[in-house]
């Protein structure tokens, strides 16, 4: 029997008050954020605003310095040991790099979870794998193994296997990356569709506006330790706010600015102050 029940709030995921420092760096200070469920919500923002850290604080890899987060129900700061793993046995993840073992074949990377968590017919663990493998298009590829994938192919197969066990909480750390335009548009595709089809909450940790904007129903913007902007992807790329204008129109300069803080250049480079 699960450790934990499951909660029936319209919101999967809800962080208030959110604060964490690492070392002398202020990630988040203060940040309220709400994950629906039956969504998919996408995370943005300039490079080191602290996206992958907040995957890590939803799945209880990092505690915050202050603030609550709680997922289905459950304050992450009042979950036991096993308890929290097995909240997390109830999320999937595909990494950047996809993350395949490279001695594995297809079939055996998605069924790898399965083997690793439940006990399970081998009958059974060949037609769960197979399953989802038909849903991201790759049935045919089963036997291949990963240095014989393409990038897309390799994406898809992780995909595969994050939802090789049904998880409530989907979460996608940078999908698109590095994906020709094709491969691209078919991860758009199965996102939306295994969101809807399975019943998902999906998190997508992307910087890719155009794809983002067809597969997300609403962004928060991360910037400055805070909640830049929140709303559809429509509302954001029509925002008029500094950090909206600056990030959704590719600006160099800006909120964030193109020099990294740095005394001054003269008297970095020595020369004297001439006095009037």
């Amino acid at each position: 029997m699960s450790a934990i029940s499951t909660s029936h709030t319209d919101e999967l995921v809800r962080i208030r008050g959110l604060r964490t420092q690492l070392g002398s760096k202020v990630i988040f200070d203060g940040v309220d954020l709400d994950i629906p469920r039956g969504r998919v919500t996408a995370i943005m923002g300039p490079s080191g605003t602290g996206k992958t850290t907040l995957l890590r604080h939803i799945t209880g890899q990092l505690v915050p310095d202050a603030g609550e987060i709680v997922v289905d129900g459950h304050d992450l700061s009042k979950l036991d040991r096993n308890a929290l793993f097995d909240l997390r046995e109830r999320i999937g993840y595909l990494f950047q790099n996809s993350a395949l073992l490279t001695d594995f074949s297809v079939f055996e990377n998605v069924a790898f979870p399965l083997r690793q968590h439940a006990r399970l017919p081998e009958e059974l663990v060949r037609n769960v794998v197979l399953m989802k493998l038909q849903a991201v298009g790759l049935r045919g590829a089963a036997e291949l193994m990963p240095a014989e994938l393409s990038g897309g192919m390799a994406r898809r197969v992780a995909l595969a296997r994050a939802i090789v066990r049904d998880p409530t909480l989907l979460i996608y750390d940078e999908p698109f990356v590095g994906l020709d335009p094709i491969a691209l548009n078919q991860v758009v595709k199965l996102i939306r569709v295994l969101n809807e089809t399975l019943g998902l909450t999906s998190i997508v940790v992307a910087h890719e506006l155009s794809a983002v904007s067809r597969v997300s129903d609403e962004i928060y913007l991360l910037a400055a330790g805070r909640v830049a902007a929140h709303g559809t992807p429509q509302e954001l790329v029509r925002g008029a706010t500094d950090w909206t204008r600056q990030f959704f129109g590719g600006e160099a300069d800006g909120p964030v600015p193109f020099h990294y803080p740095a005394r001054d250049y003269a008297a970095d480079l020595g020369f004297a102050q001439v006095r009037p």
